[in-house]
């Protein structure tokens, strides 16, 4: 499989449209999702997606062969999908305040696995910017709040902050959708 991918880059490297094609068939549903989840709505989704498969191509040349291909694509997608709600920042700001130990104490878990996976989802995409982003950043791509800080020009308080909001915001969200049984 590592051969046959590392074919199909080569033949990006070279403009080359089926590779291309192979690559974006191979990657688009992982990375469309990865969109879906940043993104308030499928429109803004899909335009995130294009833009960034666009850079993907103009910068394979720039990947190395080393590391996960996937894990490089992603990246690229998370810094354009960043570019873009920072183009939207005007319409937000980051909540800076300390972060309180105690408030985060106060969240009750909830199973996210008793949503089926498109309810989830239309949950988190009605977050606000902000805590959408600083959610993501930590639950699905792992971050630590100081890189998340470093990466959003936020302090850390900040993001612990936000992704508490966030917490808080799906919590509710997802309490009234079961309380409702639309499960």
């Amino acid at each position: 499989m590592k051969e046959s991918l590392d074919h199909y880059i080569q033949k990006c490297i070279e403009n080359d449209r089926g590779g291309q094609q192979h690559i974006y068939q191979l990657f688009s549903p992982v990375l469309y999702g990865l969109c879906l989840k940043y993104m308030k709505n499928e429109a803004d989704a899909q335009d995130v997606f294009q833009e960034a498969f666009v850079i993907v191509f103009q910068k394979i040349s720039q990947y190395r062969f080393e590391g996960s291909f996937e894990g490089w694509l992603k990246r690229i997608f998370i810094n354009k999908l960043i570019e873009t709600l920072n183009k939207r920042k005007r319409d937000y700001l980051f909540v800076d305040t300390e972060y309180q130990e105690d408030v985060v104490d106060d969240v009750e878990e909830v199973d996210s696995f008793s949503l089926p996976q498109e309810k989830l989802l239309a949950c988190i995409q009605q977050l606000p910017d902000q805590y959408r982003l600083v959610f993501n950043l930590y639950f699905f791509e792992k971050m630590k709040h100081k890189e998340i800080a470093s990466l959003l020009n936020i302090t850390e308080g900040t993001s612990k902050s936000n992704l508490n909001r966030a917490k808080h915001n799906l919590q509710k969200k997802i309490l009234e959708i079961m309380a409702s049984n639309n499960v």
